[in-house]
């Protein structure tokens, strides 16, 4: 049967359009680039992503007028890897960081790690860091790296939660020196230095380019929400901590705000890339004594933050580049934040060293609704989750876990290294999670083929990033 001529002529028509789109994205001149991290976001935790009484006004109109990804993941459920994996674009067991790193700890996101400011200087990009570091376990001290190491020519900073609470934080560091104590919230503070570093960087070279890493606090513990915040959500939360917690993610958004409209009046929107995201799912609920106020929401998702299940690193993410971004977008294809530092690359028209081992792809496709092309699915190896089983892979519509046997450790050092390069994976579970979010359906038994499959790549997989994984010296 012959095909109508209008018919192919609609299909080329089209295939042009799309193949054009993403010439525009990748052809574009160099983009400003702002990634803004929240701190123990749940996926549930926006208004866009289903929240029942958060206000989220600002997040939901950076959504319509951009890309709303239902399956954005980041690169650990736990705060420290995950920011070593975004900075790296590789997964943070590569880094040697496997857990939150506590002050003091000899543990560090090391100088000789190749991240997203270092290449995008080569490139002539201005850099910049406002808000959460927590990459070293001695921040502000010569015996570490500090954030000017992995690229920031500016870093108002503190190495883990504002402290004591949200409000009036006291140990901000910028660029080496301590700042002292700050009046107001932490993610408001946090907004205020990216603008005024940006508003000093456009009058010194309105021409170049700049990467604008936010990182906010919130809503981590300690909880501290303005009054004015609280008071809307105390008729609708079940107690008072749950209308702290409500504030804080609508106080979050208030800073977003603030970013973007800050943009608009410079005159920076349309040649910026704006990325929102939060490092991990939501914390639980009095997990530890000062968690009082963690009323997080994972949404449909199974789990909490530590776990492998979708909950502890699906997260929300949103894009948005008017001009660039087809606005209204919902887009399902897995993206993760490995993905941004060769997407930024791609941007910036500059490349990482040759035979760096990265773990992202180039995310650019997925906003024109279209699959990123990935060597490789995307692993989870989380020696100290909750759950049973710590190794996780998303690949396409699929997702695995499986067992270890290997007792539960924050790092890996040479007196552990021999026992964990010789664990290895049991009681594999499948699920397509493109269909069952909960993770409640495990389709081993209904589809061996798939299972067969799909286990025989995390075996591979899950070798490959062993054998590549950072071991410390004991006691350095």
């Amino acid at each position: 049967m012959k095909t109508p001529t209008h018919f192919i002529k609609r299909i080329r028509a089209i295939a042009i359009t799309a193949v054009a789109a993403v010439c525009t994205l990748q052809a574009a001149e160099k983009p400003n680039i702002v990634v803004i991290l929240c701190d123990d976001l749940g996926y549930g935790d926006l208004e866009c992503y289903g929240h029942p009484h958060i206000k989220t006004p600002n997040l939901n109109r950076m959504a319509n007028e951009g890309v709303r990804f239902t399956d954005f993941y980041s690169a650990a459920p736990v705060c420290s890897p995950s920011r070593v994996g975004l900075l790296t674009g590789r997964s943070p067991n590569r880094a040697g960081v496997y857990d939150f790193i506590p002050g003091g700890r000899n543990i560090y996101m090391r100088a000789s790690e190749v991240t997203i400011p270092h290449l995008l200087k080569k490139a002539g990009y201005a850099t910049c860091l406002s808000g959460k570091w927590h990459c070293n376990g001695k921040f502000n001290s010569k015996s570490q790296p500090q954030p000017d190491a992995a690229g920031f020519d500016h870093w108002f900073a503190t190495q883990n939660n504002a402290s004591p609470s949200h409000e009036n934080p006291t140990n901000f560091v910028r660029n080496g020196e301590k700042v002292g104590a700050l009046e107001g919230f932490s993610c408001q503070l946090v907004a205020d230095e990216a603008l005024a570093w940006l508003t000093k960087q456009q009058k010194e070279d309105p021409e170049q380019p700049f990467f604008l890493y936010v990182a906010f606090h919130e809503p981590h513990e300690p909880v501290a929400s303005p009054e004015e915040l609280v008071k809307e959500y105390r008729d609708v939360a079940r107690n008072e901590n749950e209308a702290q917690y409500f504030a804080n993610v609508a106080n979050v958004d208030a800073a977003v705000g603030k970013l973007t409209q800050g943009l608009k009046k410079m005159g920076l929107e349309k040649d910026t890339l704006v990325i929102f995201s939060s490092d991990n799912g939501p914390e639980t609920l009095k997990r530890y004594n000062r968690a009082k106020n963690s009323y997080g929401t994972p949404g449909p998702l199974r789990g909490m933050k530590l776990w492998t299940t979708d909950a502890g690193f699906r997260v929300a993410g949103i894009m948005r580049w008017p001009g660039k971004i087809e606005p209204g977008q919902v887009v399902k294809h897995p993206v993760s934040s490995l993905d941004f530092l060769p997407t930024f690359c791609e941007l910036a028209g500059t490349t990482p060293p040759a035979g760096l081992e990265l773990d992202g792809a180039n995310f650019l496709p997925a906003l024109e609704n279209r699959v990123p092309s990935r060597d490789k699915p995307l692993v989870w190896v989380f020696y100290n989750a909750l759950n049973e089983r710590r190794v996780a892979m998303r690949d396409g519509d699929w997702k695995v876990l499986a067992k270890l046997d290997l007792p539960k450790y924050n790092t890996v050092t040479q007196e552990n290294a021999e026992q964990v390069a010789a664990a290895t994976l049991s009681d594999y579970q499948i699920f397509k999670v493109s269909e069952d979010l909960g993770e409640k359906n495990d389709l081993s038994k209904t589809h061996p083929e798939q299972f067969s499959e799909l286990k025989k790549r995390l075996e591979v997989r899950y070798r490959e990033l062993v054998d590549g994984s950072h071991i410390w010296q004991t006691g350095k």
